[in-house]
């Protein structure tokens, strides 16, 4: 019984994983062509996009992978160097996600921003910044989680205790360090000031936003209240985006605090929880498909095809 409901689970995983790297990689593949084919129509802010869909395949495949692998009992899948490479690329990655939502939620605020702001300063300046943002990114990103490098280990057994950690091959060391909170300290001061970022320019779109829309109705405009701009078509996908990525972050801190503290091990648990690490890179995609120029360009390009007379 047990090994059905892992083999069950194992294929979900899997699901899971394909439909995340299928749904990345078409939209990263339909910017590059983008780029390649049509560099006219490419936006500034398409080199975000690609880098999200590259961190998002990333953090699915080093998440997943050992999970897979474990749900169909393979033993010792990964031994010390293994656990050090497969936790690191994924810390790193996850760490990157939200640093990459909040430059994207950042970009599309100051894009959209009114010329008249005390900020359009920084208009002219996005395209130079996007590329020192992606390194400032990982840079820290690559700095900060070298602690997981030296307190990670593979398990000898699975009785082994874990040390506030709970992975299938992988287990954390006891803590050598005077102070180990100071490391838990500096990612939640870090997560928190990049969800500080992402919802204040949420906030900020939704204002104007709302103000756009008043403005139209005051005006009997029609022209712009039933047919959005382009622009206004991306800023309702990127708040969308924003909205699922925290609701999912805030969620999975809060099972992952439960689990901690938790006197035993819940398995319930951590499965949710693997879901959920994994579920803003899986949906994330098609959140970003759904009024993409791009997408309905090639659908509409395939329709057209189809319904081509075939002599």
């Amino acid at each position: 019984m047990m090994f059905q409901r892992n083999t069950i689970l194992g294929g979900f995983y899997i699901s899971q994983l394909c439909v995340g790297i299928i749904g990345n990689s078409l939209l990263f593949m339909m910017y590059v062509y983008n780029f390649l084919v049509k560099s006219r129509f490419s936006r500034p802010i398409d080199p975000i996009f690609m880098h999200l869909m590259i961190v998002n395949i990333l953090t699915i495949i080093f998440a997943m992978i050992s999970h897979i692998m474990s749900s169909f009992g393979v033993p010792r899948f990964l031994d010390d160097v293994g656990c050090k490479a497969v936790l690191y690329i994924f810390r790193v990655t996850r760490g990157l996600s939200i640093c990459t939502t909040s430059i994207l939620s950042a970009f599309q605020a100051i894009t959209i921003m009114p010329s008249n702001s005390k900020w359009a300063w920084l208009k002219p300046k996005l395209s130079t910044w996007i590329f020192h943002s992606f390194l400032l990114s990982w840079i820290i990103n690559l700095f900060i989680y070298v602690h997981v490098i030296e307190s990670v280990t593979a398990k000898i057994n699975y009785t082994d205790l874990d040390y506030g950690y709970s992975h299938a091959y992988c287990k954390k060391k006891a803590p050598e360090y005077p102070n180990p909170g100071l490391f838990l300290s500096v990612i939640i001061i870090g997560d928190i000031v990049f969800l500080t970022l992402m919802m204040w320019t949420s906030l900020y779109m939704v204002t104007l936003l709302y103000r756009h829309r008043k403005r139209a109705q005051h005006l009997h405009s029609t022209s712009l209240s039933c047919q959005p701009s382009p622009e206004r078509k991306a800023t309702h996908s990127i708040l969308l985006l924003v909205s699922f990525f925290v609701f999912v972050y805030l969620l999975n801190n809060f099972i992952t605090l439960c689990g901690f503290f938790a006197q035993t091990k819940i398995p319930r648990l951590e499965v949710i929880n693997i879901i959920l690490t994994t579920c803003y890179p899986t949906i994330s995609p098609f959140i970003l498909m759904k009024n993409n120029k791009l997408i309905l360009q090639f659908t509409s390009f395939f329709s057209c095809f189809q319904s081509a007379p075939h002599g």
